[in-house]
C-alpha cells in the first residue's frame, strides 16, 4: 500500500486519462473524421464525448465498488451470471486493445514516414515504422522498464502544449466558407463518423485501474474521469475546427493519415508540419507503451479467472512480467498493422469498444443499487453506445465491406474460441479432480 504522500493527486490521475485518450487518437483518426463527417466534424467529436462521459460515470461507480485490475472484464463478470458473456467480452476486450495498438502503430508509421525526405519515403515505410515501434516497446516491456509516471506526465504536457500552439495560431487562418453548409455530406454522415472514430475516446477507462493508488478516490475518481473527458472533447473540437478551417476537402482526402501535420503548414510552415509530426510520434509511442503494458496485465488477470487460456498468465519467475501476453499481443498488433489499412483498423477498434462500453453500461444498470448510481445514466449510456454501434454496422455495410468482413470474422472467432474453452472446462469437470490437477 502506497504511503499517503505517494498517492496520485487529482491532477496526476486526470493526466492519466487525458494521456490515454489523446495518446494517439486525434493524430490517427482526425483525417478520417473530417473525411466522413465533412463540415460537421466538430459535432461528431462532441457527440463522441457525450457517449464517453455517460460511460465514464458508469466506470467511476463500478471502479469504486470493484477495485480490481480486471477493469471492464471484472465489471461485466460481476454483473452477468453467465460466464460465457464475460468470456466473450474478455476476448473482445483483448481484440480491442490489439486494434488500438495497431491504430497507434499505423499513426506512428504514417507520421514518421511523412517526416522522411521525399526521396527516402518508400511505400513500405509506414508499415515498417509501425512494426518497429511495436517491437521496440515489446522489448522495453519484456525488460521490465516501464516509462515512469513523471515522464508520461511530461509527454502529456508537451503534446497538449503543441496542440494548443497549433490551435491558437491556426485559428487566425480559418476560412469561414469551409464550414458551410454544416451538413454538406448529409445528416447521417456525422452520426456514422461518431462511431467510426470513437476509438479516439478509448483510454478514460484506465483511470479506475489506479483507484488504489489515488488519494481520496471517492472524490477524485469521478472528478478525474469527468474532467479528463471534458478536456479531451474540448481539445478535439477546437483542433478539428482549426484543421477544417485551414484545409480544402481535396487536401483532407489526399493526406488523411497525417492531416493534422498538413493543417499546421499554412500558418506555421514547414516547421509547423515537423512540430506536429514530432508530437504525433511522441504521443503514439507513449500510448503504445501504456496500452501494451495495460493490455498484457489485463490478459494475465483474465487467464487467472479462466477466461483466457492459462498460458496467458505465465510470468517470469523473478519479475512480474507477463511475457506470453506481451509477445502474443504484439505479434497480433504487428500483423494487423501490416495487413489492414487505417480505416479498417479504426472501424474494428471503435466497434469493439462500443460493444464493450455497451456491456459495461448494462453492467452498471444491473448493479445500479449496489454501486449507488441512478439507473437512468447507464441506461442512456448503453442505448447511445449500442445505437452508435448499429449505425457503424450500417455505414460499414454501405461503404466498406472489407472492414465489415474483418469485424465479423474477429467476433465469430471470439465466440468460437470461448465456446471451445467452455467445452474443455466441461470435459475437465467430467473427468474428475485428478485430471484437473494435472491440467
Amino acid at each position: 500500500m502506497a504511503q499517503k504522500s505517494e498517492k496520485l493527486s487529482l491532477v496526476e490521475v486526470t493526466a492519466l486519462g487525458i494521456g490515454g485518450m489523446i495518446g494517439g487518437g486525434i493524430f490517427a483518426v482526425l483525417g478520417l473524421a473530417m473525411a466522413t463527417a465533412g463540415h460537421a466534424v466538430a459535432l461528431t467529436l462532441a457527440g463522441g464525448g457525450a457517449i464517453a462521459l455517460l460511460t465514464g460515470l458508469s466506470y467511476a461507480r463500478l471502479g469504486l465498488t470493484f477495485r480490481d485490475d480486471g477493469g471492464s472484464f471484472t465489471y461485466i463478470e460481476k454483473a452477468f451470471a453467465a460466464p460465457a458473456i464475460a468470456g466473450v467480452a474478455g476476448w473482445l476486450l483483448v481484440a480491442g486493445y490489439v486494434g488500438t495498438l495497431a491504430l497507434y502503430a499505423s499513426a506512428f508509421g504514417e507520421y514518421g514516414a511523412s517526416l522522411l525526405p521525399a526521396t527516402a519515403d518508400p511505400a513500405w515505410a509506414p508499415g515498417a515504422l509501425g512494426a518497429f515501434v511495436l517491437g521496440l516497446f515489446l522489448a522495453i516491456n519484456l525488460i521490465g522498464a516501464k516509462i515512469s509516471g513523471g515522464v508520461e506526465l511530461g509527454v502529456v504536457a508537451i503534446k497538449l502544449a503543441i496542440l494548443a500552439l497549433f490551435a491558437a495560431v491556426a485559428m487566425g487562418g480559418i476560412k469561414a466558407d469551409h464550414f458551410v453548409p454544416v451538413f454538406n455530406l448529409g445528416i447521417t454522415a456525422p452520426i456514422a463518423a461518431i462511431a467510426l472514430i470513437f476509438v479516439a475516446y478509448e483510454g478514460f477507462e484506465l483511470i479506475p485501474n489506479a483507484v488504489d493508488e489515488m488519494a481520496n478516490p471517492e472524490r477524485n475518481l469521478p472528478r478525474a474521469i469527468v474532467i479528463a473527458i471534458l478536456v479531451t472533447t474540448a481539445i478535439y473540437v477546437v483542433v478539428a475546427i482549426a484543421a477544417l478551417g485551414n484545409l480544402t476537402p481535396q487536401e483532407i482526402q489526399k493526406d488523411q493519415e497525417y492531416v493534422l501535420a498538413v493543417a499546421a503548414r499554412p500558418t506555421l510552415g514547414a516547421a509547423g508540419f515537423t512540430l506536429i509530426g514530432i508530437a504525433a510520434l511522441l504521443s503514439t509511442a507513449s500510448a503504445i507503451n501504456a496500452t501494451l503494458f495495460g493490455a498484457a496485465r489485463l490478459a494475465m488477470v483474465m487467464a487467472r479467472e479462466h477466461a483466457l487460456p492459462k498460458i496467458f498468465s505465465m510470468r517470469e519467475r523473478t519479475r512480474p512480467v507477463p511475457f506470453v501476453s506481451l509477445i502474443v499481443l504484439t505479434a497480433l498488433a504487428i500483423g494487423f498493422t501490416l495487413a489492414a489499412p487505417l480505416q479498417v483498423i479504426s472501424t474494428f477498434a471503435s466497434a469493439t469498444f462500443l460493444v464493450i462500453f455497451t456491456a459495461v453500461n448494462l453492467a452498471a444498470f444491473r448493479l445500479a443499487r449496489r454501486i449507488k448510481m441512478s439507473p437512468l445514466l447507464p441506461a442512456a449510456g448503453s442505448l447511445l453506445a449500442a445505437a452508435s454501434f448499429a449505425v457503424l454496422m450500417w455505414h460499414t455495410w454501405q461503404e466498406d465491406k472489407v472492414s465489415l468482413a474483418w469485424l465479423v470474422s474477429a467476433y465469430l472467432a471470439a465466440i468460437l474460441v470461448e465456446a471451445v474453452l467452455i467445452w474443455r472446462r466441461g470435459q475437465r469437470r467430467h473427468t474428475g479432480p485428478q485430471s484437473e490437477t494435472k491440467a
